[in-house]
This record gives structure tokens, sequence and C-alpha cells, in this order.
């Protein structure tokens, strides 16, 4: 869960064109022309002369670097296993708990070297400032993305989003209602946030979220600044940056979080139970890419098919992640809606709110001003 502490993210998404009209995306197919290429150059599966070379081409690589994946964190754990057993590549899985920024540091700190990260799984505030340490590269179901959660060269691809929602210890706290139950007397120290929230992607989110449940939107982080403010004069605000041990040992008994953090933590707490508060839901995508400099160029790219193949998408799904393909699996058929009710707790993107490039450029500034003052 630590490994989120990123910078703020914005979800460059029009989700109305996700749940709604998924397979209404950009209909090319993946680019690139045929035959054999260079792995670092290569734009499509087609570059490699198919699928089949790819993976030919992957296998003889041998290995793949990732960064920042905990096994805990949107059913990576069984994405990175999956992948190892489908192909025989061995994943080298490096600091877990890694935030979206030393994602980037890694890559720069060790271009050029055998232990340089093949991939990227990041914020998307940290991926559109970086766009030059990406290769462009378009997956085979590229066309099941709608334009607004892709670039248009296949440099980042957001890959899945959560829901931000309560995680409370029920054996210690009543279910939350609301937003203004937190301010009560049983939640006396007990409420935290995923980080702070002008480097936390998870905390950037959770403010966006209390501010649009509490009058404010996107566009007006205020009033989530004015809410915590009110929670931390209460004396219910935690200061504490919530992890799995911090929820397991009742150290952080309410979490404001991503719904697939809070959903994992009942594994290792099963008193822990996920709340979404009726109202809009904040969500916010995560974006792959490969690094321009993969030492496994080609095994780099595999990754990305895998991802974004049923099979990839179904095990976001399973880790209670919604998959950018959503609306093509179910067209397919390949999950039902009872997955899909659980991932997205019954909200669907009429529901949904999320801070765009602007909104998130003008809620960190004020973050920047104001948070000093809860956080002190």
């Amino acid at each position: 869960m630590k490994r989120r502490s990123l910078l703020a993210t914005a979800a460059v998404i029009a989700l109305a064109g996700s749940l709604t009209a998924c397979g209404s995306g950009d209909s090319d197919t993946a680019g690139g022309g045929s035959g054999s290429t260079d792995a670092k150059t290569a734009t499509s599966a087609e570059s490699f002369g198919g699928m089949d070379k790819l993976v030919e081409a992957a296998k003889a690589e041998k290995e793949l670097n990732v960064v920042a994946l905990p096994d805990d964190w949107a059913n990576y754990g069984a994405i990175k296993k999956g992948f190892e057993e489908k192909y025989g590549i061995t994943i080298n899985s490096d600091i877990p708990d890694a935030s979206s920024a030393e994602e980037i540091k890694a890559a720069k700190d060790q271009a050029g070297t055998e232990t340089a990260p093949d991939v990227f799984d990041l914020g998307a505030a940290v991926a559109l400032a970086n766009t030059d340490q990406f290769a462009a590269y378009k997956v085979a179901t590229w066309g099941d993305i709608p334009d607004a959660n892709k670039e248009s060269t296949g440099l980042w691809v957001n890959d899945y989003t959560g829901i931000m929602s309560v995680g409370y210890d029920s054996s210690k706290v009543p279910e939350p209602k609301k937003l203004e139950d937190l301010l009560g007397a049983d939640y006396k120290g007990k409420v935290a946030i995923n980080g702070d929230p002008t480097q936390a992607g998870a905390a950037f989110a959770a403010v966006g979220s209390i501010s649009t449940l509490n009058g404010g939107s996107p566009d007006d982080f205020g009033p989530g600044i004015d809410w915590v403010k009110k929670l931390k004069d209460a004396g219910n605000f935690l200061t504490v940056d919530p992890t799995p041990g911090t929820i397991a040992s009742g150290e952080t008994p309410v979490v404001l979080d991503w719904s697939y953090n809070n959903v994992a933590a009942a594994a290792k707490s099963p008193n822990f139970k996920t709340a979404v508060l009726p109202g809009k839901a904040y969500v916010s995508f995560y974006n792959q890419a490969v690094n321009k400099d993969a030492p496994h160029p080609a095994a780099a790219r595999l990754w990305q098919e895998y991802i974004f193949s049923d099979e990839g998408q179904k095990l976001l799904l399973e880790g209670n992640a919604v998959p950018v393909r959503v609306d093509a699996l179910k067209k397919s058929g390949a999950v039902d809606e009872a997955a899909l009710n659980k991932a997205t707790f019954g909200t669907t993107s009429k529901d949904w709110v999320s801070a765009n490039v602007e909104q998130t450029d003008k809620a960190n500034k004020l973050l920047t001003e104001r948070w000093p003052e809860i956080s002190k």
C-alpha cells in the first residue's frame, strides 16, 4: 500500500467513455508494419512479425525487470505469477514500495544497465511529466481502449482504476454511512489517509473525494482541505501513513484509500471492511508505459500485451481494480456483472469524477499552500 506515495495523479480520462463506450474508442489496429525489427523500436507485435515472434523474442531475453509492483496492489502478485508461468520469463521485482517518481528515477539512475526497469506503472501526473522516458507501443487490443485512456502513439495507456473508499476495522468502529460520520466520537484518533496529498496520489484523491462530498469538486479542493482541518480539530485525524501492517496492528483503524487497497487489507485483517460513501465517487487511472531504455525490450512489450489481454485485465478485476477494457470484457462475456459490481461497489461511470490535468495543477498549488496547516 505504501508503494503509492507518488506524485498527485490526474486522471486523463473521460469515463463516460469507459463503462458506456469502451468499445467505441480508436478502431485502428495496433500500428507498426510487419517483419522483424529491433525490439527497442518496435511499435506493435506486427513489428516483430506477429505475436508468436514477439513471444519468441521475449523468451530469448529470459527476464523482465519491474519496479513498484507490490503483490497486494491490484492483484499484481497473481499478474506477475501468471506472466512467468505463461511465458517462462523470470520477473525481477524491485523496490515494490517505490513511488511513481522513484520509478522514473530508477530508470534514469540505472540507464544502460541490466537492472533498469523495463516497464512502468505510473500515476498520470508523473507519466505526463516524463513522456520522453517512454517508448511508443500499441498493444493488440488497442482498439478496445477509449481515446481518452491512451496517448495516441502509445507512449502511455491507462490500465486500471479504483474507487476512493473508506476502509474501517469493524471490530473498533461502526460502518461510516456518510462523510460527516467520521467527525464523530467513535472515530477519535482513528482516521488516516494514504500519505501526503502533495506527494501521494492516493492521498490527493482522498482530498479530492472529500471535497466532492463536501460541496466542492475536482475544480475546487478547498472544501476538502477545510473538512480535513475540521477532522483534525475534532481530534480524529491521524498523520500515520497506513500500511497493511498498521491496519493489522490496529494503529490505523480507518483509512481513506483506493478500494482495491482497502479490500486487499482484509486478507490479513478479516475485520477490515470497505465502504464507498454515497455521492460522487472519485476515480483515477494508472498508466502503463515501456521504458525507452529497457534492457529487455521485447519482454517489456510482451508485458504490455499481457496486461491489456483478457487474461491480464481479468486478473486486475479479481484484485478489485476496474480494468480499462471492462466494456470489451463484458461484451465478450469474459467477466460477469457480479465481479464488476464487486470492484465498482455498484457505481458506474455516471457516478464517477476525477481531476483532469488543469484541475490537478490547480489542486496541487492549493494543497502546497494549505496542507502545511494540516500536517504541522
